[in-house]
């Protein structure tokens, strides 16, 4: 999945067709994703010692990730991601690192 926790996203599709946010959790097994402000469902809960009151709460449900595309924060547009391998010369390792295909700009993501 090119889809990372914390990275901006357009949706794609769906009744939220257009909205931005940022990817809350990601669920690689069932290539699902939670976007902040996006696909809210609601819940009835019984009263707990964290929820006192109970009632019905609205939150976030997850979505496939196919319904979303990163927006790069170089070019500022969504785009598909790439990968390349970079060479780390201080510990002689490789990394795998995410590329923008538009702009070429690497993504960093922080972990």
């Amino acid at each position: 999945m090119r889809v990372r926790k914390n990275d901006q996203v357009l949706v794609l599709a769906g009744n939220y067709k257009g909205n931005k946010g940022k990817v809350l959790k990601v669920f690689p097994d069932k290539s699902r994703v939670i976007v902040e402000g996006v696909n809210f469902i609601k819940r009835h809960s019984r009263p707990t010692q964290q929820n006192p009151q109970g009632g019905i709460i609205e939150k976030e449900a997850p979505i496939h990730v196919s319904n979303v595309m990163v927006v790069c924060p170089k070019c500022n547009t969504p785009s598909r991601m790439g990968s390349q391998t970079v060479v780390d010369e201080v510990r002689n390792r490789k990394n795998r690192v995410r590329v923008c295909k538009n702009c070429g700009e690497m993504l960093v993501s922080s972990k």
